[in-house]
């Protein structure tokens, strides 16, 4: 297998380098002495247009390519625009893993989300879990995609013989992530509101659900510094989870939100509302046994997000 790490000076594409997961890749790979990103924004290269992916891969020819453009939305946004959903990330996936191939790029990895197992896997859920049940209905459009993109990598895989990989990641967060008061996901929904009240000098926030149910987080930093790593040291048929292995209940993530803000007023829990799953954590035992363990913890983690959000997001 060709060492990604033999050559700094290949030529790398990172599709969607501007948002949470992209951004993170730029900074590590800029990092290690990575001098030839090859990076574009949407209204540069517009991926779900085939003519334009290929004309960029037949012109520019990259050696590698990591795949973390894709829509993305929460529960909302899944279930007003399902289409979209469905149809936009299936046609970055194809534009893009195809022409890669066809331009002879030595090796893609292609980025996932844990979404794409079965509502009711077993937890803690193992590779081999994909596709043994009914997926969760509200995001089913986007997982459906990104399952496509792991059966397409390992599809061109069989009958090329081409090194596609496809990396899973559990919930993710840091620098970049959507604060957005409506669209975000849980910590960053948490990180917004505390900040909001301790401005404000709110008595208290409320927040959905009894705070029981289990999650899982990892740093977005820890995650590009996986996806270095396999690009590096995997070359396999099935994808590979990339996790924290640690589980924390939304009532102690909000706690510690609350102490890293520095909110002093009182949480209260309105249990009259939804919990949603009650846990949902990925085994990635397959990738600490290829020599990968992150190195974030939760509070330090916490701290970096919120320097940022003062300094990026807050009003």
């Amino acid at each position: 297998m060709d060492s990604f790490f033999s050559d700094k000076s290949s030529k790398i594409l990172i599709a969607g380098h501007k948002g949470l997961v992209g951004s993170a890749i730029v900074k590590k790979l800029s990092e290690s002495g990575y001098t030839n990103l090859l990076l574009r924004t949407h209204s540069e290269l517009d991926l779900t247009r085939q003519a334009q992916v290929e004309k960029f891969f037949s012109t520019h020819k990259p050696n590698y390519v990591i795949l973390a453009a894709a829509k993305v939305g929460g529960i909302h946004a899944n279930n007003t625009y399902p289409a979209e959903f469905i149809s936009i990330n299936l046609q970055i996936q194809t534009n893009v893993i195809h022409s890669a191939y066809t331009n002879e790029v030595k090796k893609i990895l292609f980025l996932g989300s844990s979404c794409i197992y079965p509502k009711y896997a077993p937890q803690p859920i193992k590779e081999d879990a994909l596709l043994t049940g009914p997926l969760e209905q509200t995001n089913e459009w986007y997982a459906i995609a990104k399952i496509a993109g792991i059966k397409m990598c390992q599809a061109y895989r069989l009958q090329y013989n081409w090194d596609a990989i496809s990396g899973m990641p559990t919930n993710l967060y840091g620098p970049n992530d959507n604060f957005h008061p409506e669209n975000s996901h849980v910590l960053p929904a948490l990180m917004r509101r505390f900040h909001e009240a301790k401005v404000g000098n709110a008595k208290e926030v409320v927040v959905w659900g009894s705070g029981s149910p289990l999650r899982e987080f990892l740093h977005v930093d820890d995650l590009a510094d996986a996806v270095v790593f396999l690009m590096d040291k995997y070359s396999g048929l099935e994808h590979v989870n990339i996790g924290s292995g640690k589980e924390v209940s939304i009532k102690e993530l909000a706690e510690l939100v609350k102490e890293v803000v520095g909110f002093q007023g009182e949480l209260v829990w309105d249990s009259s509302k939804p919990d949603g799953t009650p846990r949902k954590l990925m085994d990635s035992s397959k990738l600490a046994g290829l020599g990968w363990v992150p190195k974030i913890s939760l509070r330090d983690g916490l701290v970096d997000t919120y320097k940022w959000y003062l300094e990026y997001v807050k009003q």
